[in-house]
């Protein structure tokens, strides 16, 4: 007789469970060895053992030389289509505030190591930023990469920024860990992020991250430095908070 899955309130146990261990994978920073997970998860180590044997044969999870398990190539595709359904729920939210600033605005995501643009709306004006849709940024010398690391522990900040390093894109990014410490401390206290010339030379950024965003997303809004000063700021930071908290409602309305 064909036994029936166990399963808890809301669903089928097994899959909850294998959600669960992806879950703590990505915490992880996308990669964990067996022994992490386990400290990690609730779960005993031969149900970790024998989930992660499933993931691996449908290709969701994928086994290292070094015996460590990372996500899988298969999660791509489920990604880039999430992320695409994302970007369309986001994209009234932005062009609203392009109409109260006049400044480009982006949705972005944590994308292992790095963020990944998801939406844009364009300013305007004819000298605008553009940010391509898919395109991926560095974590400590972006607005939106900034503002995400701000809502993670300081040791998931230090092992991301170290797993991508820190390079100098412009005489103004930050590459010393204590320096970029400082600065995700700073946009703890004042409640937004910023890129002042540290990606590209002229160009400031502002940005907030999405509260309440199934995983660690941040809003922005960009230009040249000669219209994105102080005056700006100032007028800025509210609309993007607002922003950001609508967006987090719309997020947590489709996943109920």
């Amino acid at each position: 007789m064909t036994q029936t899955p166990t399963k808890t309130t809301s669903g089928v146990q097994s899959v909850e469970r294998a959600f669960e261990l992806l879950e703590v994978i990505a915490r992880a920073g996308g990669e964990a060895a067996l022994s992490e997970l386990a400290l990690e998860s609730p779960l005993p180590l031969p149900t970790i053992h024998r989930l992660l044997r499933t993931l691996v044969g449908v290709g969701y999870v994928r086994q290292l030389p070094n015996r460590r398990y990372s996500l899988g190539p298969r999660l791509i595709r489920l990604g880039e289509v999430a992320n695409r359904q994302l970007g369309a729920l986001a994209s009234p939210v932005l062009k609203e505030l392009v109409g109260k600033l006049g400044e480009s605005a982006n949705i972005a995501v944590l994308d292992g190591d790095m963020v990944t643009y998801i939406a844009q709306a364009q300013s305007p004006h004819s000298m605008r930023m553009i940010t391509e849709v898919g395109r991926r940024a560095m974590l400590h010398n972006s607005g939106v990469g900034k503002a995400v690391l701000s809502v993670l522990d300081d040791e998931r900040v230090q092992r991301l920024v170290s797993q991508s390093g820190m390079p100098a894109k412009t005489p103004k990014t930050i590459t010393t860990l204590g320096k970029l410490f400082t600065d995700v401390e700073a946009t703890r206290e004042r409640g937004y992020a910023m890129d002042d010339e540290e990606q590209e030379l002229g160009v400031r950024c502002i940005s907030v991250p999405v509260p309440g965003a199934p995983t660690p997303m941040a809003i922005s809004v960009s230009g040249p430095v000669t219209r994105v000063n102080q005056e700006f700021i100032e007028q800025a930071v509210p609309e993007l908070h607002q922003a950001a908290a609508e967006l987090g409602r719309q997020l947590i309305a489709v996943s109920d």
